[in-house]
């Protein structure tokens, strides 16, 4: 019974963790690039989308298809950065985490 007791405090002070982390990466924010960094796109870690930049010099009506696609792999570029970022900081929190033997966490 004491391990069960154990198991149950770690869950809940991991659930408290793990709902500070959430609200700390609604806040931080990533950049990707594309390009060679003619457009960025700016998203929080949690993927919702803050800024995009376009250098003035793609923006010309015969390049409206190139600067459409640098702007989707920009935010690709962003999203894989933000969930990079998701899964370093959800290994550091749970780092500690004693589970039972074959048991794993799906990050």
């Amino acid at each position: 019974m004491k391990n069960l007791a154990n198991m149950m405090k770690q869950a809940q002070e991991m659930q408290a963790k793990m709902g500070e982390l959430q609200a700390r990466l609604e806040q931080v924010e990533v950049t990707g690039a594309a390009g060679g960094g003619m457009v960025t796109v700016t998203m929080t870690a949690k993927g919702a989308m803050r800024r995009v930049r376009i250098d003035p010099s793609l923006v010309q009506p015969a390049e409206v298809g190139v600067l459409e696609d640098l702007i989707v792999a920009a935010s690709n570029d962003a999203r894989a950065k933000a969930e990079t970022l998701m899964q370093e900081e959800t290994r550091k929190l749970l780092g500690g985490l004693q589970l039972p033997a074959g048991m794993s966490l799906p990050i």
